[in-house]
């Protein structure tokens, strides 16, 4: 019986894990190691980290929790999870008093042929992330949700030229047209047929647009089923849904606690970090007063 069991091993799960086996906590960490951000070559925004791998960062995180005594850490894809009068049962063999969820989603990309190919080379959600070093170039943005309009506009401070690609994709409203033409984005009504190249958008009249880079919004879905089964409360946010937590980062579920990109907005290293600092101490916490 662990006292916490985190699933999840990134960077919210890891930062979890730091809080309660600082506290010398039993703490068992079950992780399928499908990072979200794996096919990006680098991160950035995150102190001490800038521009390190994504990747090297996670494994300095799970070497460094793991010269924690009480953390142990297994490599598994978590399929079921039942409440008991102790606590939680996972796959019918991890018992823990408390869980914390820190699964991540995974990113739908739209059926164009050519960008799951590019997805975290040339094609990206977030600017904070990759717009910087693509230059002040031209750059795309691809309709795929209601907030894709304002992610025009956020996007378009990054680049010399920015491409709004409605693909199909309901005309915006006049308010956000009058807003683009402010800041000089270009409405770009053809169907996309595809991409190649670092990132050259091909249009369903034939033209072709060379970019530096492509943002869109992806729809999110949880890269593993607990939440569902145990009932947990889910908003429904612009791209899926996410899981409800409090400030302390409790679920509807007693006992249960989110944090990372199943749980948050907006998602970036830096934010999952701090969202499994909270989730770990707030289960910490309840270990003590209940």
């Amino acid at each position: 019986m662990h006292d916490v069991i985190i699933v999840g091993g990134s960077y919210a799960g890891i930062s979890a894990a730091f809080m309660l086996g600082r506290a010398r906590r039993s703490v068992l960490v079950l992780d399928a190691g499908q990072r979200r951000n794996r096919f990006a070559e680098s991160s950035h925004g995150f102190l001490g980290q800038d521009g390190e791998s994504p990747a090297a960062i996670a494994e300095k995180g799970k070497r460094e929790v793991l010269a924690y005594p009480t953390v142990t850490w297994e490599e598994t894809f978590v399929k079921s999870v039942e409440r008991t009068a102790e606590g939680f049962v996972l796959d019918g063999t991890y018992h823990g008093k408390r869980l914390v969820l820190a699964t991540g989603v995974v990113d739908e990309l739209p059926a164009i042929p050519g960008l799951s190919d590019r997805w975290g080379k040339s094609v990206f959600v977030c600017p904070y992330c990759h717009g910087y070093e693509l230059d002040r170039g031209d750059l795309g943005v691809l309709a795929t949700n209601p907030m894709s309009a304002h992610h025009a506009m956020m996007v378009s401070d990054w680049g010399r030229t920015t491409t709004f690609f409605l693909n199909g994709a309901a005309e915006p409203k006049e308010e956000e047209l009058a807003l683009l033409a402010k800041r000089n984005i270009v409405i770009e009504r053809t169907p996309v047929s595809s991409v190649d190249g670092a990132i050259t958008v091909h249009l369903a009249d034939g033209r072709a647009v060379p970019l530096a880079g492509l943002f869109l919004g992806t729809r999110i879905r949880f890269a593993a089923p607990l939440a569902e089964q145990l009932g947990c409360t889910l908003d429904e946010g612009p791209f899926g849904p996410i899981l409800k937590v409090d400030p302390m980062k409790q679920t509807s579920v007693p006992n249960v606690f989110a944090c990372g990109d199943a749980a948050a907005m907006m998602n970036s290293v830096a934010i999952a970090v701090a969202d499994g600092a909270m989730a770990g101490a707030a289960a910490h916490r309840s270990l003590i007063f209940g």
